[in-house]
């Protein structure tokens, strides 16, 4: 049976992350998630862009691939298709997966491909100098806005869900126990599942809009989420974050709609049969 150390990869620790990042605690989620779930991890392929989140592959004992910006769920679906008997597990962050990979992740969660993504959104481009990305909240200050964004962010799982994925989550790196549990329902689930994991950067973000040390972020995150069930019934826009108002959290959607490979081997079988005949 795996045991969790197993997907450790010793060697390349220390890890690059800040002192406060959030991406190693999604990190020891994701190990606790793999292990109970005895999966193989010769049978599973990771798959990542560019950014802090990204590095995350390099920290597991499996094969991986360390694409270019923007383009891990192009190559995650191509790995799919050419190969449907491997798990594909992507990791990404909201800059490469919002904004330069935006289309990818429309089109994959519409075409509903075969992959499991788990993206650490931590509001901001931190590797590369904390710059303003598609999530950076309304009035937030960062490099490329040093008098407040003024551009309202995307709601990345509301997107997922509306364009059509089967399993779509967001909690944030205070919920350990349902971002495992979540974790562990997006790698059986088929089809393309969505994991959002709202995480802090205190050294391009916190640092910048004030709000205080690595462990103030981490009480920040626990005061401002509220379970998406009860948001509903608010006067509130819910997919208006910003850094005065909500993030809400839970499991979005669950469905079971065919996913690419399996349409595509569906129409490979209907036009065989209509030759023969």
């Amino acid at each position: 049976m795996l045991q969790f150390f197993d997907l450790y990869r010793k060697d390349r620790w220390p890890t690059i992350f800040c002192p406060g990042c959030g991406i190693g605690t999604v990190m020891n989620c994701f190990y606790r998630a793999f292990s109970e779930l005895n999966l193989n991890q010769d049978k599973v392929v990771f798959v990542s862009g560019v950014g802090c989140s990204s590095r995350v592959p390099g920290y597991i004992r499996a094969d991986s691939i360390h694409t270019t910006h923007g383009r891990a769920l192009a190559v995650a679906t191509g790995i799919n298709l050419t190969n449907p008997a491997l798990k594909v597990v992507v990791f990404t962050g909201d800059g490469d997966l919002g904004a330069i990979g935006g289309n990818h992740f429309i089109n994959a969660s519409r075409r509903n491909a075969e992959m499991t993504v788990i993206c650490i959104n931590n509001n901001i481009y931190g590797m590369t100098g904390g710059q303003a990305s598609t999530t950076t909240p309304y009035n937030a200050f960062s490099t490329t806005t040093p008098y407040g964004n003024k551009e309202y962010p995307f709601d990345l799982a509301e997107l997922a869900v509306t364009a059509g994925a089967n399993f779509v989550a967001r909690w944030t790196v205070r919920h350990v126990k349902e971002i495992i549990k979540s974790m562990k329902k997006g790698l059986m689930k088929k089809g393309f599942s969505f994991i959002e994991i709202v995480s802090p950067c205190p050294t391009g973000f916190g640092r910048r809009n004030r709000m205080g040390d690595p462990r103030q972020m981490y009480e920040w995150l626990k005061i401002k989420t509220a379970k998406r069930e009860k948001t509903r019934y608010w006067d509130m826009d819910p997919v208006d974050l910003n850094i005065s108002g909500q993030i809400t959290v839970g499991e979005f959607v669950e469905r079971d709609r065919p996913s690419l490979a399996e349409i595509l081997m569906s129409i490979k079988t209907d036009a065989k049969r209509i030759e023969e005949n």
